[in-house]
Protein backbone atom coordinates (compact mmCIF):
# COMPACT_ATOMS: atom_id res chain seq x y z
CA UNK A 1 0.00 0.00 0.00
CA UNK A 2 1.01 3.62 -0.34
CA UNK A 3 1.19 5.29 2.63
CA UNK A 4 1.34 9.11 0.99
CA UNK A 5 0.33 10.45 -2.35
CA UNK A 6 0.22 13.64 -3.17
CA UNK A 7 -0.97 14.27 -6.73
CA UNK A 8 -0.78 18.45 -8.16
CA UNK A 9 -0.50 19.87 -4.54
CA UNK A 10 -0.84 23.49 -4.62
CA UNK A 11 -0.72 26.26 -2.02
CA UNK A 12 -1.06 29.81 -2.07
CA UNK A 13 -0.93 32.36 0.95
CA UNK A 14 -3.18 35.68 0.58
CA UNK A 15 -4.39 36.74 -3.16
CA UNK A 16 -3.67 38.93 -5.74
CA UNK A 17 -0.08 40.41 -6.60
CA UNK A 18 0.93 40.03 -2.89
CA UNK A 19 0.28 36.57 -2.56
CA UNK A 20 2.81 33.55 -2.30
CA UNK A 21 3.12 30.54 -3.60
CA UNK A 22 4.38 27.81 -0.92
CA UNK A 23 3.83 24.84 -3.22
CA UNK A 24 3.30 24.70 -6.93
CA UNK A 25 1.80 21.08 -8.35
CA UNK A 26 3.49 18.79 -6.38
CA UNK A 27 3.24 14.81 -7.11
CA UNK A 28 4.75 12.75 -4.46
CA UNK A 29 4.22 8.97 -3.39
CA UNK A 30 5.79 7.58 -0.13
CA UNK A 31 5.79 3.95 -0.11
CA UNK A 32 4.98 1.81 3.15
CA UNK A 33 7.56 1.23 4.98
CA UNK A 34 10.15 3.34 3.50
CA UNK A 35 12.54 6.04 5.19
CA UNK A 36 11.37 9.26 3.02
CA UNK A 37 13.87 12.31 3.38
CA UNK A 38 11.77 15.57 2.59
CA UNK A 39 14.37 18.53 1.94
CA UNK A 40 14.88 21.97 1.31
CA UNK A 41 15.60 25.24 2.44
CA UNK A 42 13.86 27.40 4.34
CA UNK A 43 10.55 28.74 2.29
CA UNK A 44 10.50 25.70 -0.05
CA UNK A 45 7.56 24.14 0.82
CA UNK A 46 8.40 21.32 3.31
CA UNK A 47 5.88 22.77 6.38
CA UNK A 48 3.59 23.61 4.18
CA UNK A 49 3.10 20.13 3.41
CA UNK A 50 3.57 18.63 6.49
CA UNK A 51 0.32 21.03 7.40
CA UNK A 52 -1.91 20.11 4.54
CA UNK A 53 -1.28 15.87 5.55
CA UNK A 54 -2.32 16.94 9.19
CA UNK A 55 -5.08 19.44 7.65
CA UNK A 56 -3.77 22.29 9.36
CA UNK A 57 -4.39 24.13 6.65
CA UNK A 58 -6.47 23.65 3.38
CA UNK A 59 -4.44 23.25 -0.16
CA UNK A 60 -5.45 25.64 -2.53
CA UNK A 61 -5.41 22.88 -5.70
CA UNK A 62 -4.46 19.11 -5.64
CA UNK A 63 -5.45 16.23 -3.13
CA UNK A 64 -3.19 14.51 -0.44
CA UNK A 65 -4.02 10.69 1.04
CA UNK A 66 -2.36 8.90 3.66
CA UNK A 67 -3.22 5.35 3.72
CA UNK A 68 -6.00 5.90 1.09
CA UNK A 69 -7.79 8.09 3.72
CA UNK A 70 -8.00 11.77 2.29
CA UNK A 71 -6.56 14.42 4.27
CA UNK A 72 -9.53 17.03 3.92
CA UNK A 73 -12.68 15.07 4.03
CA UNK A 74 -10.69 11.81 6.63
CA UNK A 75 -8.85 13.68 8.90
CA UNK A 76 -9.61 11.71 11.74
CA UNK A 77 -8.41 8.73 9.74
CA UNK A 78 -5.03 10.18 8.66
CA UNK A 79 -3.99 11.73 12.41
CA UNK A 80 -5.17 7.45 14.17
CA UNK A 81 -2.20 6.50 12.20
CA UNK A 82 0.16 8.84 12.09
CA UNK A 83 2.77 10.53 14.80
CA UNK A 84 4.07 13.99 14.87
CA UNK A 85 7.76 15.05 16.02
CA UNK A 86 6.85 19.09 15.33
CA UNK A 87 10.29 21.26 15.03
CA UNK A 88 10.44 23.37 17.90
CA UNK A 89 8.40 22.08 20.19
CA UNK A 90 8.43 23.19 23.66
CA UNK A 91 7.33 20.78 27.22
CA UNK A 92 5.06 21.89 29.58
CA UNK A 93 7.26 22.73 32.24
CA UNK A 94 4.74 21.27 35.49
CA UNK A 95 3.85 18.05 33.75
CA UNK A 96 6.33 14.84 34.20
CA UNK A 97 7.22 12.60 31.30
CA UNK A 98 5.49 10.10 31.68
CA UNK A 99 2.45 13.13 32.05
CA UNK A 100 2.84 14.30 28.86
CA UNK A 101 2.39 10.97 27.14
CA UNK A 102 -0.96 10.13 29.33
CA UNK A 103 -1.81 13.34 27.96
CA UNK A 104 -1.52 12.09 24.44
CA UNK A 105 -3.35 9.50 25.11
CA UNK A 106 -5.70 10.99 26.68
CA UNK A 107 -6.10 13.27 23.42
CA UNK A 108 -6.11 10.40 21.30
CA UNK A 109 -8.62 7.96 23.28
CA UNK A 110 -5.91 5.32 23.60
CA UNK A 111 -3.76 3.60 26.09
CA UNK A 112 -0.21 2.89 25.84
CA UNK A 113 2.46 1.33 27.81
CA UNK A 114 4.54 4.78 28.88
CA UNK A 115 7.21 3.24 30.73
CA UNK A 116 8.08 1.64 27.26
CA UNK A 117 7.81 4.65 24.99
CA UNK A 118 10.21 6.37 27.97
CA UNK A 119 12.77 3.35 27.85
CA UNK A 120 12.76 3.61 23.73
CA UNK A 121 13.15 7.01 23.82
CA UNK A 122 15.86 6.79 27.06
CA UNK A 123 14.20 9.06 29.46
CA UNK A 124 12.96 6.01 31.92
CA UNK A 125 14.81 7.49 34.89
CA UNK A 126 13.09 10.92 34.12
CA UNK A 127 10.03 9.65 33.66
CA UNK A 128 8.38 11.14 36.87
CA UNK A 129 10.26 14.78 36.73
CA UNK A 130 8.63 17.51 35.84
CA UNK A 131 9.89 18.91 32.58
CA UNK A 132 10.45 22.24 33.49
CA UNK A 133 14.25 21.38 34.61
CA UNK A 134 15.10 19.50 30.95
CA UNK A 135 17.61 20.09 28.50
CA UNK A 136 16.91 20.65 25.38
CA UNK A 137 17.92 17.25 23.85
CA UNK A 138 15.60 15.65 26.90
CA UNK A 139 12.24 18.00 25.69
CA UNK A 140 13.29 16.08 21.82
CA UNK A 141 13.67 13.03 23.51
CA UNK A 142 10.01 13.57 24.74
CA UNK A 143 8.53 14.90 21.71
CA UNK A 144 9.64 11.74 19.90
CA UNK A 145 7.57 9.82 22.67
CA UNK A 146 4.68 11.23 22.17
CA UNK A 147 5.19 11.13 18.63
CA UNK A 148 5.49 7.14 19.31
CA UNK A 149 2.64 7.44 21.40
CA UNK A 150 -0.38 4.57 19.58
CA UNK A 151 2.33 2.65 17.67
CA UNK A 152 1.53 5.11 14.38
CA UNK A 153 1.83 3.70 10.98
CA UNK A 154 3.18 6.91 9.69
CA UNK A 155 5.75 9.16 11.92
CA UNK A 156 6.42 12.43 10.67
CA UNK A 157 9.69 13.81 11.93
CA UNK A 158 10.69 17.88 11.60
CA UNK A 159 14.04 18.26 12.34
CA UNK A 160 14.34 15.07 14.76
CA UNK A 161 18.06 15.90 16.10
CA UNK A 162 17.25 19.23 16.82
CA UNK A 163 18.88 19.87 20.32
CA UNK A 164 20.69 16.69 20.60
CA UNK A 165 24.12 15.56 21.08
CA UNK A 166 26.11 13.11 19.60
CA UNK A 167 25.06 10.48 21.33
CA UNK A 168 21.29 11.44 21.08
CA UNK A 169 21.59 11.91 17.69
CA UNK A 170 22.60 8.36 16.95
CA UNK A 171 20.14 6.89 19.60
CA UNK A 172 16.80 8.72 17.46
CA UNK A 173 18.72 7.19 14.72
CA UNK A 174 18.51 3.67 15.50
CA UNK A 175 14.49 4.24 16.39
CA UNK A 176 13.78 5.27 13.71
CA UNK A 177 15.92 2.39 11.40
CA UNK A 178 14.01 -0.07 13.78
CA UNK A 179 10.91 1.53 13.46
CA UNK A 180 11.00 0.75 9.78
CA UNK A 181 12.03 -2.73 10.09
CA UNK A 182 8.58 -3.10 12.02
CA UNK A 183 7.29 -1.78 8.75
CA UNK A 184 6.50 1.87 9.65
CA UNK A 185 6.97 4.60 7.77
CA UNK A 186 8.98 7.60 8.40
CA UNK A 187 8.47 10.96 6.68
CA UNK A 188 11.68 12.69 7.74
CA UNK A 189 12.63 16.22 7.68
CA UNK A 190 16.08 17.97 8.59
CA UNK A 191 18.69 20.10 7.96
CA UNK A 192 21.51 18.07 9.32
CA UNK A 193 21.84 15.76 5.93
CA UNK A 194 23.99 13.38 7.53
CA UNK A 195 21.65 12.11 9.12
CA UNK A 196 19.57 11.62 6.12
CA UNK A 197 21.93 9.98 4.57
CA UNK A 198 22.40 7.53 7.54
CA UNK A 199 18.55 6.68 7.59
CA UNK A 200 16.55 7.33 4.62
CA UNK A 201 15.82 4.77 1.42
CA UNK A 202 15.21 7.80 -0.84
CA UNK A 203 14.69 11.53 -0.64
CA UNK A 204 12.99 14.50 -1.92
CA UNK A 205 14.47 17.77 -2.91
CA UNK A 206 11.83 21.29 -2.64
CA UNK A 207 13.03 24.08 -3.82
CA UNK A 208 10.27 27.44 -4.24
CA UNK A 209 7.78 25.08 -3.87
CA UNK A 210 8.59 22.63 -6.44
CA UNK A 211 10.01 19.14 -6.30
CA UNK A 212 13.52 19.01 -8.17
CA UNK A 213 14.96 15.85 -7.37
CA UNK A 214 13.40 12.48 -6.34
CA UNK A 215 15.70 9.39 -5.84
CA UNK A 216 17.69 7.13 -4.16
CA UNK A 217 20.77 9.19 -2.61
CA UNK A 218 23.03 6.12 -5.08
CA UNK A 219 20.85 7.29 -8.05
CA UNK A 220 20.65 10.73 -7.49
CA UNK A 221 24.46 10.96 -7.15
CA UNK A 222 24.91 8.62 -10.69
CA UNK A 223 22.59 11.09 -12.42
CA UNK A 224 24.93 14.34 -10.64
CA UNK A 225 27.86 12.88 -13.38
CA UNK A 226 30.41 11.64 -10.93
CA UNK A 227 30.96 14.80 -9.17
CA UNK A 228 33.28 14.72 -6.39
CA UNK A 229 34.74 16.28 -3.73
CA UNK A 230 38.30 16.40 -2.08
CA UNK A 231 39.10 17.55 1.10
CA UNK A 232 43.15 18.57 2.02
CA UNK A 233 43.86 19.59 5.67
CA UNK A 234 47.22 21.44 5.71
CA UNK A 235 49.53 22.98 8.20
CA UNK A 236 48.55 27.14 6.77
CA UNK A 237 45.70 27.59 4.17
CA UNK A 238 46.96 29.93 1.30
CA UNK A 239 44.62 32.18 -0.54
CA UNK A 240 42.41 29.64 -2.48
CA UNK A 241 41.37 31.64 -4.98
CA UNK A 242 43.51 30.59 -7.77
CA UNK A 243 42.17 27.00 -7.30
CA UNK A 244 38.97 28.21 -9.26
CA UNK A 245 40.98 29.21 -11.99
CA UNK A 246 41.82 24.95 -12.79
CA UNK A 247 39.08 23.28 -15.25
CA UNK A 248 36.90 20.95 -13.59
CA UNK A 249 37.28 22.75 -10.33
CA UNK A 250 33.39 24.10 -9.38
CA UNK A 251 33.76 25.62 -5.89
CA UNK A 252 36.30 25.58 -3.02
CA UNK A 253 35.29 26.58 0.61
CA UNK A 254 37.81 26.38 3.64
CA UNK A 255 36.88 25.05 6.75
CA UNK A 256 39.58 26.18 9.64
CA UNK A 257 43.05 24.14 7.92
CA UNK A 258 40.82 21.78 5.75
CA UNK A 259 40.57 23.16 2.01
CA UNK A 260 37.48 21.47 0.09
CA UNK A 261 37.20 21.67 -3.27
CA UNK A 262 34.27 20.33 -5.46
CA UNK A 263 35.09 18.95 -8.78
CA UNK A 264 34.17 17.38 -12.03
CA UNK A 265 36.93 14.78 -12.62
CA UNK A 266 39.73 13.21 -11.15
CA UNK A 267 42.25 15.46 -13.04
CA UNK A 268 41.31 18.47 -11.25
CA UNK A 269 41.52 16.63 -7.66
CA UNK A 270 45.01 16.01 -8.85
CA UNK A 271 45.40 19.70 -10.00
CA UNK A 272 43.97 20.49 -6.48
CA UNK A 273 46.50 18.68 -4.22
CA UNK A 274 49.46 19.42 -5.95
CA UNK A 275 48.66 23.64 -6.25
CA UNK A 276 48.42 23.53 -2.28
CA UNK A 277 51.18 21.24 -1.33
CA UNK A 278 53.56 23.62 -3.69
CA UNK A 279 52.37 26.16 -1.11
CA UNK A 280 52.10 24.57 1.89
CA UNK A 281 52.35 21.01 3.88
CA UNK A 282 49.77 18.95 3.35
CA UNK A 283 48.80 16.63 6.33
CA UNK A 284 45.35 14.39 5.13
CA UNK A 285 43.36 14.09 2.19
CA UNK A 286 40.08 12.61 1.81
CA UNK A 287 38.21 12.22 -1.91
CA UNK A 288 34.53 11.73 -1.51
CA UNK A 289 31.66 10.57 -3.77
CA UNK A 290 29.16 13.55 -3.81
CA UNK A 291 27.62 14.15 -0.42
CA UNK A 292 23.79 14.93 -0.07
CA UNK A 293 24.87 18.59 1.72
CA UNK A 294 26.67 18.80 -2.23
CA UNK A 295 23.65 17.25 -4.17
CA UNK A 296 20.73 19.98 -1.53
CA UNK A 297 23.60 23.12 -2.96
CA UNK A 298 23.25 22.03 -6.67
CA UNK A 299 19.91 21.62 -6.70
CA UNK A 300 18.62 24.16 -4.69
CA UNK A 301 21.87 27.02 -4.25
CA UNK A 302 21.56 26.83 -0.94
CA UNK A 303 24.21 25.45 2.16
CA UNK A 304 22.04 23.43 4.62
CA UNK A 305 24.16 24.67 7.00
CA UNK A 306 23.08 28.13 7.21
CA UNK A 307 19.45 27.17 7.39
CA UNK A 308 17.49 28.61 10.20
CA UNK A 309 13.45 28.18 10.71
CA UNK A 310 11.92 31.55 11.13
CA UNK A 311 9.12 31.51 13.21
CA UNK A 312 6.04 32.87 12.51
CA UNK A 313 6.48 32.91 8.73
CA UNK A 314 3.65 30.32 6.57
CA UNK A 315 6.20 27.49 6.69
CA UNK A 316 5.91 27.39 10.86
CA UNK A 317 5.21 24.49 11.36
CA UNK A 318 2.16 23.49 13.45
CA UNK A 319 2.47 22.92 17.02
CA UNK A 320 2.44 19.53 18.74
CA UNK A 321 -0.97 20.30 20.37
CA UNK A 322 -2.78 20.42 17.55
CA UNK A 323 -0.94 16.89 15.95
CA UNK A 324 -2.43 15.18 19.06
CA UNK A 325 -6.11 16.75 18.83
Amino acid sequence: MTAIEIKNLTKRYGSGPDAVQALDGLDLTVREGEVFGFLGPNGAGKSTTINILLHFIDATDGTATVFGHDVGTESMAVRSKTGVLPEGFEVFDRLTAREHLEWVMDAKGITDDAGAILETVGLSEAADRQTGGFSKGMGQRLALGMALVGDPDLLILDEPSSGLDPTGMQDVRNIILDLAEQGTTVFFSSHILGEVEAVCDRVAILNQGELVALDTIEALQERDGGVESIEVTVEAVPEPAGLNEFNGVQRVSVEEDTVVAVCSDTAAKVDVVRWLDERTTVTDIISEDTSLEELFHRYTGENPATEQQTAGSPETPAQATEGSQ
